[in-house]
């Protein structure tokens, strides 16, 4: 996208380039707020600007300038230190840099750091740790909503077991696939499994199908993500590698299953160290409905989720919901016949469908209105 500055009823600068464009057109920063924006070679600007009532999150920058624009009434909060994270960025992340390093080893990089470093940190009751990783999750909310705005976006949740290699891979792949052309933007909970297939399955769409056949024969080098995480990784960044152009979708991990890596598939990552904000957050956001594949307790977990606000209507109209596999959700983990009686004389009761095949999902979700 080109530079733009910032419009009026948008008082947030997250990029140089929105700095540059804001400081040219308007002549004044008085009452922004700019996001984790390497200033360093801006003192100029900043020391010739209007910055009155600005507020400054995690922006370097020279003294000079820092002082300057504190005694003309902003707010400077400085970069913290010896941080694995930014907690003020204002964009979700990219695959390549929560991965970047990888060549070093799974261990070297961004991802990694972050969950040592919230596994060091979770449980020593430190206000100023809690208080870090919560102004972070805040500040992914808000770019994530800025991403989403205007979005259609459909949800697919699945288990992180699904092995890649398999035929329930490559059709959560086809189902992702599908959708994406169908001008929807995927959302997954960002993981390995079903979420990496679905991903996998919105970055091939713009492709031809033989793409998606000959990434799966890829990707079934390194089938799962135990023991080795670089391996498993780095088959995805050779997909990547070889066909660069990729579709656009979302995955919304978390390092509370920091186990887990991210899958590099999902064009933007928004990722969280609060689960309940991340799960809630990734349902809310499905407007279009939420298609779940076969999965265990964290599937089960989501189905009930987002069945209560469809329940009390508490989000407005309630958005469709499509389980997939029959013998699945009325079988080994019944969760249909539950939700189907939760549903009953609702308005939620038109909205709800079980269905046998993957293949089945994109039709019944548009059925039901997504």
């Amino acid at each position: 996208m080109p530079a733009h500055a910032a419009h009026h009823d948008d008082r947030e600068i997250e990029t140089l380039e929105e700095f540059d464009a804001t400081v040219s057109a308007r002549g004044s920063l008085a009452g922004f707020r700019i996001q984790a924006v390497d200033l360093t070679d801006r003192t100029r600007e900043l020391l010739g600007t209007d910055t009155t009532g600005a507020v400054f999150l995690g922006c370097p920058m020279r003294e000079e300038a820092a002082a300057k624009i504190r005694g003309g009434g902003a707010l400077v909060f400085p970069p913290v230190p010896d941080l694995p994270f930014d907690p003020y960025r204002g964009l979700v992340y990219s695959p390549d840099e929560l991965f970047a390093s990888l060549t070093d080893g799974y261990e070297n990089t961004p991802d990694a750091h972050a969950y040592a470093w919230f596994q060091r940190t979770k449980a020593d009751r430190d206000v100023y740790a809690s208080m870090l990783r919560a102004i972070h999750d805040d500040s992914i909310s808000d770019a994530l909503d800025e991403l989403l705005s205007g979005a259609r976006v459909v949800g697919v949740m699945g288990g992180h077991a699904m092995r890649r290699g398999t035929p329930a891979y490559e059709g959560a792949a086809r189902l992702g696939r599908e959708l994406a052309r169908a001008g929807l933007t995927v959302a997954t909970g960002g993981g390995p499994g079903a979420m990496e297939a679905a991903n996998l399955g919105a970055y091939a769409a713009p492709y031809d199908d033989e793409m998606l056949a000959e990434a799966l024969r890829i990707l079934a080098k390194a089938p799962v993500f135990t023991p080795s995480i670089t391996e498993w990784a780095t088959a995805a960044f050779e997909v990547r590698a070889r066909w660069p152009k990729g579709g656009r979708s979302v995955g919304i991990p978390t390092w509370f299953y920091g186990h887990e890596p991210p899958n590099p598939f999902a064009s933007h990552i928004a990722k969280y160290f609060a689960n309940a904000t991340r799960e809630d957050g990734l349902l809310a956001r499905s407007g279009a409905g939420v298609v779940f594949l076969p999965g265990a307790a964290g599937t089960v977990q989501e189905i009930f989720d987002n069945a209560t606000p469809n329940y009390y209507e508490s989000r407005g109209e309630p958005t469709p919901m499509v389980l997939v596999d029959r013998a699945h959700w009325t079988e080994k983990l019944p969760a249909w016949p539950l939700l189907k009686s939760l549903a009953r004389q609702r308005s939620m009761e038109a909205r709800i469908a079980l269905v046998d095949r993957i293949e089945d999902a994109p039709e019944a979700l548009k059925r039901l209105g997504g």
